[in-house]
Order: C-alpha cells, then structure tokens, then sequence
C-alpha cells in the first residue's frame, strides 16, 4: 500500500472556505491540540485570508496568532501559510523590501512552510517573492494555479494541461529554488484529465531535470463536488500528497476531509497513514470549537454554476459574508453569472486571491451599476498589465475602457520593479504612517500597515471592528443587540428591532455631548427626501470607510462627500453639483444599501 501524506488545511483553507476566515484563535485552540493529539503533523495555519481578517473582523493579531499556535503544537509539526506572489499575503502587490520582509517575519513568528503561488502565473512574480521565502530557510513549495475555463471560449491553451507544464518549464528555466511542487485549483473546477495529464508530464519534466526528490501536492476544493476524483487523478499520475480538512470546515467549499479520503481509498494501492478513530476525536472537538460560528450554507453546498464561472471556496463564502453585511446577498447568483464574461474578456487568470477578487468586484460592479459602466480598480490594473501578463490577451475594448478610467497606460513593465519606484509603497512610507501616528515602530507594524492598509492602522490605534458571525446572529437581529464597535473607546452600536444607532457613553455624570447619539442606517430606510437641495445617493451598498466632507462645507461637483468599501474595494461617493452641504446622513462604519441618500448639498 502506498501511504499519501496530506496537508490538514482545517485551520486556514477550511476557515477562508466556510466561514469567511473570521473565527477567534483561542476558539479552536483546543481543536490544534485534537488534530496533535491524533497525529496530524502538518497543518497549514495561516496566511490568505487568515492574515487580513485577523484584523479586518477579529480585533486580533495575525503575529500573535501564529505565536499562539506554535506554542500549541509543539516544535515538530510542520505549519505552512499562503503566499500570493508579489501580493505576498494582501491584496495589493508590493515593493521587494516588504516582500522579503514577509519571509523574515513569518519565520520569526513559527511558520516552517510556505505555498507561493501567483494568480496570473507570470513567473517573474514568483521569482524574487519564492528566493525570499527560499533564503529565509523556510520550505519553498512554489505552486502553479489550476481552473477550468467558462465553457464558449476560444483560446483554450491557458489552462491546459500544456499550458501548466510550460509554465513549469519557465520556473526551472528561471532557476527558482524550491522544496516541493504544488497544482493549486482554488475554485475547484479542473476536470480530472487535465490534472492527471499535468501531474504525469510534470513528474517526468522534474526526474528528468535531476529533480526526483521534489514531492508533487495537489490541491483543490469540493465546490464541484469533483475533488475526490482529482485527487485520485493526481495520485494516478504521480501524486505524493494531497491536501484534507477536518469536519465542520471540510466539503463543499472546503476540501475533502480527511475521513472521506480514507475511506475513498479502501480497495485501491493508496491509504491514508492515520488512526481513524482519533480522527474522528479531533473532529468531534473541533465541531465543539465552532458550534457557536453561524456556518452559511452555501458553504456546504455543492454549486455547479462554479464549473461556469470559477469562483474559489476561498472567496465565495468570504464574499457572501461581505453581502450578508451589506444587505446585498440576493445578488449573489447574478454576479457569480456575470463572472464568466468578466474572466474572459479579463485575460483569463486564475480565479484565485486577488484576481478571483478582481473578477468578482467588477461582476459586481457590472451587475450594480450596469456592464462595464465602472471598471474597477484592480480588474483594470490587472488587464493594463501592473500585476503581470495575464494567460491570454485581454479585450482591447476593455483594455481601452480601462485606460480611460483609471487614467493608466497600458504597461508590460515587472510589477515589482513598478512598486519599487512607487514611494507610497515599502518599509520607509509605513515607518512614516507610523511615526505620524505615534505608534511603535516596529517590523511587524510596518506589514501590518503594508498589507492591511487603512485597516491595519484602524487596528493598530485599536479602532478595529469586531465582524465575527455567530450562529445566533440572525435570531437576535430581531431583538435587542449591543455590539462593541471599538477597543475600549466607549463608542457603541445598539441595534433596536432591526434599527442601528451609534451611542458614545462618557463617564457617570458627564455632560453628553451633542452628538451622542447619530442615527445609523445597517437597516433603516433611506432618508426622506429633502424640501431643498440636492439628494446623495450611492449606487451600490456597502459601509462607510471614510466621511470626507463637513456639513456646512462649500463643494464642487465631482468633490468627494464620503468613501464607501464594497466588496473590498473603495467607492468613492461625489458631489453631483457645487453647493453647500447641507446634512451628512451616515457616519463612518454604517452599512448603506444601494440608492440610499447619504448627504444633501
């Protein structure tokens, strides 16, 4: 029998897969001791996902997570993060400095192994981001992503099986130093044949390169409910680890777990080293840890509209939980519709972070304000060439549009070389946002800030959200709800029969101030309209990111009134007509639907 090895992605995957990656750490700490104790010893931890939302939605710390972690589970097992490239765990690619910076810290911080993948598969985004992970003497699992393309379209070699093994050619060609090799189909929706045919060309380009020891890992996930057969394709042509998750963060968007491929691979040459039984402990401790985590149900459906338009686990129930907090979640099947024309005419990359991303917020787009009226800022970038060359050509017609509104040429220059010149980017703008804002300098601060942004700075002046969804959140919306919005600050959100209200308390006796309380709007109607003056609407929900504009303020047309954040992606909303504002109907952090007035002027 031949034992296959496999990554438990129960901790990272499973969470970004099922519930959005927002989960607490101390939560499932007791779940890492399960899976130690039963004998699991690689498991992956963190990166993706489970880097921002730490700070985005836990009030937590991604640093002290991984700290956390390592202490749980010993010095001997084996914890991987997620790499995206020059992205390295953001959404925005960076400069080199921060890059390597990446590599430094999450060694520092217990991680032994890194996947780096890079969603365009452009191999001068893998290069300098995998010989920093290399050098920093982590395991360089380099990966090369997988998708099956949207049926209709007319070049077919991106995302062949030829098309993935030149791409390996290209990585040994560049000489790249790394310890394993992985296939990563994020959105589940390569065939069988096509990872067979791959994995099998790839094993014989690696032996004959002098390369026999480089172990082949394959991943993907059951969105499709294809991923036992890949799996078993992968192994047929030559396979050696694959990678499971653990109930209740297993199947559907998730991977496969564990227990199901053992039992898949009774009567066959392969098994699974592990004791059933002890399995079946941990995953009775870990469905314990999360009973209390509302786990959305299309996470644990099979979906076949992704064979149409690849959405990844990682992303469909991350963005299903960001229309949930807007309001917005019965859109969802017509944006995962428009998604096919978004991925063709957008050069075809994978639908993995943070191109899945960019197809998404632009399907959004097309769906909220109509086709190709706004063309977003990272699906426009990405077909101007600034993340790299896309697998095909994009639509000059899109191309053009792109150039027109984001006011860019075209480029085919290294993205990294691009950030490097950029003098926002890199350690030195961070250590000055940190200094301006008289926090601590240090290297953990300045990622933070680099990859997280203006979010990360919320979270390091502890003005972070809490945005953790529990399995009894939809029954109290009915009744009275008290959320803490911030660290300590004494600022509140009082939800009353289904109606928000912002309340500041000061100290007993205190004179309130007389603005303490602001009526916010997650779900009050919109405002009605004014007598005078001129009614602000957006054109899509989202939440407040940033007020701008002051009321009694004298503006222009095309002047900035608020900053809205939609699907992970700014939205500036503007003056229509010069004036005077008059009222600004919403405060930072409320939710706003689509069409509903925010200012008048």
């Amino acid at each position: 029998m031949k034992k296959i090895r496999f990554l438990d992605t129960s901790f990272r995957d499973g969470f970004q897969s099922v519930i959005g990656a927002r989960v607490i750490t101390a939560d499932f700490i007791p779940a890492l001791e399960a899976a130690v104790e039963a004998g699991i010893n690689h498991m992956e931890v963190g990166g993706g996902a489970r880097f921002q939302s730490p700070y985005f939605y836990c009030q937590e710390d991604a640093f002290d997570s991984m700290d956390l972690i390592r202490k749980t589970v010993g010095p001997d097992v084996n914890l991987q993060t997620l790499a995206r490239g020059i992205n390295v765990v953001g959404l925005s690619s960076q400069s080199s400095d921060i890059i390597n910076l990446h590599a430094k810290l999450f060694k520092k911080h217990g991680i032994t192994t890194i996947r780096n993948f890079d969603a365009l598969n452009d191999v001068r985004n893998l290069e300098f981001s995998g010989r920093c992970i290399y050098d920093n003497e982590l395991h360089h699992q380099v990966a090369i992503t997988l998708m099956g393309l949207p049926p209709g379209m007319q070049d077919t070699y991106p995302h062949s099986a030829k098309f993935y093994c030149d791409m390996l050619e290209k990585i040994l060609e560049n000489k790249l130093p790394f310890h394993s090799l992985c296939f990563k189909d994020a959105s589940g929706t390569c065939t069988p044949q096509v990872i067979k045919d791959t994995v099998k060309r790839s094993r014989e380009i690696l032996d004959a390169a002098g390369m026999k020891d480089i172990p082949i890992e394959m991943h993907t996930h059951d969105t499709a409910a294809m991923a036992v057969a890949c799996y078993m394709a992968a192994l047929e042509g030559g396979a050696e680890i694959i990678d499971l998750s653990m109930r209740p963060m297993s199947g559907g968007t998730g991977q496969p777990d564990i227990l199901t491929m053992w039992h898949a691979f009774k009567g066959t040459e392969y098994t699974l080293d592990i004791d059933y039984e002890k399995i079946l402990k941990a995953e009775s401790v870990f469905e314990e840890c999360m009973s209390k985590y509302m786990l959305p149900p299309e996470a644990k459906e099979t979906n076949p509209l992704i064979t149409l338009s690849p959405m990844p686990g990682g992303a469909l129930t991350a963005n299903t939980q960001m229309m949930r907090d807007t309001k917005c979640l019965h859109l969802f099947p017509e944006v995962i519709k428009a998604m096919r024309e978004v991925v063709e005419r957008g050069g075809s990359g994978t639908s993995v972070t943070p191109v899945s991303q960019f197809y998404f917020q632009q399907a959004f787009a097309n769906v909220t304000q109509g086709p190709w009226k706004k063309i977003t800022d990272g699906y426009g970038k990405m077909v101007l060439g600034y993340f790299g060359r896309t697998p095909s050509t994009p639509d000059p017609e899109i191309v053009k549009l792109a150039a027109e509104q984001l006011g860019l040429e075209p480029t085919t220059e290294d993205p990294r070389l691009l950030n490097d010149k950029d003098s926002s980017l890199g350690i030195a703008a961070q250590e000055a946002k940190l200094k301006a804002n008289n926090l601590p300098v240090t290297e953990e601060n300045i990622f933070i800030l680099a990859c997280c942004e203006d979010k990360g700075l919320a979270f390091l002046q502890g003005n972070a959200p809490l945005g953790v969804r529990y399995a009894d959140d939809e029954s109290e919306q009915k009744g009275t709800k008290v959320s803490k919005s911030a660290n300590g600050s004494g600022a509140y959100t009082v939800t009353v029969n289904g109606r928000a209200y912002h309340v500041v308390v000061g100290p007993a006796g205190a004179a309130p101030a007389a603005t303490s309380v602001t009526s916010a709007a997650p779900a009050a109607p919109a405002a009605p309209a004014s007598a005078s003056g001129n009614e602000i609407r957006t054109p899509l929900p989202g939440t407040v990111l940033r007020v701008v504009a002051e009321v009694g303020q004298s503006i222009k047309a095309g002047d900035e009134i608020i900053i809205i954040e939609s699907m992970k992606m700014e939205q500036p909303i503007k003056a229509d007509a010069d004036g005077v504002v008059q009222s600004i109907n919403v405060d930072t952090g409320d939710t706003v639907e689509a069409d509903q007035v925010i200012a008048v002027i």
